[in-house]
């Protein structure tokens, strides 16, 4: 186990559910969160990593990003995201968004992103 705790924000249920389960799969702590401004109060709990879904009500997923930015907040973020949009990039680079995974998520490409982002080596 890494102990290392990713704050999974992710308003499907089912989406959500998969995330965690492969994240847990792979020696990761979750919390989950169903929306950007509940994640607020979650964020500043001692995170590793938030995963963040881009599209959400109330908050979004760049709105939280931006919102916890302003507070001088550089915890690493991945957003998923199931659109085909280029602009998705373009805000995610200004936004200093580790990266970008698409709907359905894969399992061995979130663990490698995680591991990446984090530092960390198989042992």
């Amino acid at each position: 186990m890494f102990g290392r705790t990713i704050l999974v924000v992710e308003d499907n249920d089912f989406v959500r559910m998969q995330i965690c389960k492969f994240l847990s799969d792979g020696g990761f702590y979750t919390i989950e969160s169903t929306d950007g401004q509940e994640a607020l109060s979650i964020i500043s709990e001692g995170i590793d990593m938030a995963i963040v879904d881009v599209r959400m009500e109330p908050m979004n997923g760049f709105d939280f990003v931006r919102t916890i930015r302003s507070d001088d907040n550089h915890t690493p973020v991945i957003i998923v995201t199931g659109d085909e949009n280029n602009d998705i990039l373009n805000k995610a680079s200004k936004l200093d968004i580790m990266a970008v995974l698409k709907k359905p998520v894969q399992k061995e490409r979130l663990i490698k992103s995680v591991s990446r982002i984090l530092n960390i080596e198989k042992l």
